[in-house]
């Protein structure tokens, strides 16, 4: 079987952006053959190691990914390619839609073509909107409030519906907060993201921002589920083995921490990290902001053998590492 996973390889789409490169890595390092494909719109090329096949190009070319799968002997997909920003979404929903939608579609397209029949798709908690439980499960209601949110949940009803039709195996991985680096080169670049946004702020001289403090929350502050990278990059992992394996596999897994963690723990923690003192500014609330959503794990840790071990000081200290060498 090991032989077998050297010969073949797997097709990280946006394995050239923060969360992608991560995956790309630790598939290699089990011995999983990774292939990039990366129109770079929100990735870099030096994340993608110089050993690594990488293709530069759009997953809306249905002829180019189709001629990839199958020069790679490509025998499974993790699907990252895609608009990211959920609060942008909502002004630009046609372009959310296209790369979101239609780019599932012509990547499904290819796949039939080139006779690859594994898929692990990157979704996230947006398709949740505003849960109103204490914890979330892969059972509560989905009700995305952005474009971004529905877009990725039509990606999972896509994969779904072509799954039925075609046998194609698959899982859709909800993601939450990810946060932290498993690797000194690869770091968040995200303008919107909550760790680079700070960093840029200390980096700058500025004083952060904390949106909001008097939510019904023990500080105040927002709580969120934060996952770190190389936990989630791990997860991958497990689920593309149990795709490969033919074992049954849920069609969407939660993956999270089931703890929940502030934002001024998470100022608290940068401050000692990064040894710049700093009280963050205490701005308004964010529209459509909830207070708190933390998910539970159980199912992939169950399934898949996966949970998330590491804590919030290692989520911090790698990213500010990374943040660091960036700047050089």
């Amino acid at each position: 079987m090991h032989a077998i996973l050297l010969a073949m390889s797997w097709l990280v789409t946006g394995g050239a952006g923060y969360i992608g490169s991560h995956i790309v890595r630790a598939f290699e390092e089990v011995g999983i053959r990774a292939v990039v494909l990366d129109d770079l719109s929100s990735g870099h090329r030096e994340f993608v190691g110089p050993r690594t096949p990488y293709v530069e190009g759009s997953i809306l070319d249905t002829d180019l990914v189709t001629a990839t799968l199958k020069e790679h002997d490509v025998v499974g997909v993790v699907h990252l390619a895609g608009f990211k920003y959920a609060g942008v979404s909502v002004e630009r929903p046609l372009h959310t839609y296209t790369q979101n939608v239609t780019g599932t579609v012509t990547l499904l397209e290819a796949m039939a073509a080139a006779g690859v029949d594994n898929i692990v798709f990157s979704s996230s908690a947006a398709t949740f909107g505003t849960p109103d439980v204490e914890v979330v499960t892969e059972e509560t209601p989905t009700a995305p409030e952005s474009p971004y949110g529905e877009s990725k949940l039509i990606g999972e009803w896509l994969i779904r519906d072509q799954a039925r039709a075609t046998g194609l195996r698959f899982t859709s991985l909800r993601y939450f907060n990810v946060v932290g680096s498993g690797y000194e080169d690869l770091y968040d670049s995200s303008p919107y993201n909550l760790f680079p946004r700070v960093f840029e702020d200390l980096v700058a001289g500025k004083t952060p921002t904390l949106f909001g403090d008097d939510y019904p929350t023990p500080d105040g502050t927002t709580v969120r589920d934060y996952i770190h990278v190389q936990d989630l990059a791990e997860g991958h992992v497990a689920a593309a083995r149990r795709l490969e394996s033919g074992e049954p596999i849920a069609p969407v897994y939660n993956i999270a921490s089931g703890e929940g963690t502030s934002v001024r723990q998470i100022m608290d923690a940068m401050r000692e990290v990064t040894g710049i003192d700093f009280t963050p500014v205490i701005g308004p609330r964010r529209a459509g902001d909830p207070a708190r959503i933390v998910a539970t794990g159980e199912l992939a840790r169950t399934d898949l053998g996966w949970s998330a071990k590491r804590d919030l000081r290692d989520m911090v200290a790698s990213a500010w590492k990374a943040r660091q060498r960036a700047q050089g």
